[in-house]
């Protein structure tokens, strides 16, 4: 666009749709589903804090049900990632 704005594209590698993983929180497994950008971008966070996958999840679990109306995992993790990589960037 010649007026400055950037335009919108398609992410790279295409749209896709959520993948179930079962992980272990407090020794109880839970089935989740995000769409693979999320699960990279979950392992990079988890890595990058030295951390296995399954503690990070758990960590970001234990902040979720202390919410005054806890979201579901799915969304508290989405959130999270958003708040790390996006606003925590700034």
């Amino acid at each position: 666009m010649s007026d400055g704005r950037r335009p919108v594209a398609a992410p790279a590698g295409g749209f896709a749709g959520p993948v179930k993983r079962s992980i272990t929180i407090a020794g109880h497994a839970t089935s989740i589903s995000l769409e693979p950008a999320f699960w990279r971008a979950l392992e990079a966070a988890a890595a990058a804090r030295g951390l296995p996958l399954s503690a990070l999840v758990a960590a970001i679990d234990a902040l979720r049900i202390r919410a005054d109306d806890p979201p579901n995992l799915a969304s508290a993790l989405r959130s999270w990632l958003f708040a790390e990589y996006a606003i925590g960037s700034q």
